[in-house]
């Protein structure tokens, strides 16, 4: 019976953070199944990343280095297989049709793979970690899918230079993973574990910035489909958010 509520615990916290972000969708809510589905693709991600890193974490060049374990062997890796997914669904679906929808599906991804690692860690080692977690490891994912997500909002509506921002989307998201992951991991160097605060405390005010940036743009958007509609047709639907 201590399962159910070490598994409430370990989903609590990404819940929330996945209502603040749907919530911040002001102008055009993205369709709840397919923001479901999204999640749903985020918890199946774990699977492909957990038998790659076990595999890169076993190899001479990267075991037993910190560095190397964190970047190539678990942040790059993760960040992957949740951007494979990403691109496997939303990122081509009509739905995804203003930049800040980029912000919204990478983070129901990113909570869906933060969802399922953290009943995996909370219900093998209890609720000191799942309370530890809920401050550190879940808003780090969510702050690696708004870094993903934003770059993906500007590569879906680029004609050109698509591949080049998807890149970046993987290289932003794996470059703050491993950073964060590396400052837990290096254990010859004293109190380096606050870089793993200082870089959450960076992320979140960078990944404020960058929802306020897609959702001025997203304002613009709805606006501009509010001018495309005929004058004469009194009764079309407004954007939502739009008075």
């Amino acid at each position: 019976m201590q399962y159910i509520p070490l598994t409430a615990l370990a989903i609590a916290p990404c819940l929330a953070l996945i209502l603040m972000v749907y919530l911040r969708d002001k102008y055009e809510r993205e369709p709840k199944v397919l923001v479901f589905f999204s999640f749903i693709l985020g918890c199946v991600s774990i699977v492909p990343a957990i038998f790659i890193e076990l595999y890169l974490c076993d190899l001479p060049s990267i075991k037993g280095n910190a560095f190397m374990t964190a970047f190539f062997g678990v942040g790059y890796v993760e960040e992957a297989c949740k951007l494979f997914f990403i691109l496997v669904l939303p990122f081509w679906n009509k739905a995804f049709n203003e930049p800040f929808d980029g912000i919204v599906y990478s983070v129901m991804v990113s909570m869906g793979f933060a969802t399922a690692e953290n009943i995996l860690y909370v219900t093998q080692h209890g609720y000191g970690v799942g309370i530890l977690r809920m401050f550190t490891a879940v808003p780090a994912h969510c702050i690696f899918g708004i870094f993903m997500g934003f770059f993906l909002g500007e590569a879906k509506f680029m004609k050109s230079g698509k591949i080049f921002f998807i890149f970046l989307s993987l290289l932003s998201a794996g470059a703050l993973h491993g950073a964060y992951d590396y400052c837990l991991m290096e254990k010859n160097i004293p109190g380096i574990w606050l870089g793993a605060i200082l870089s959450l405390i960076v992320g979140i005010i960078l990944s404020s910035i960058a929802m306020k940036i897609h959702r001025k743009k997203s304002k613009l958007s709805a606006e501009q489909k509010l001018q495309e509609i005929p004058v004469t047709d009194t009764h079309a639907p407004r954007p939502p958010g739009v008075e």
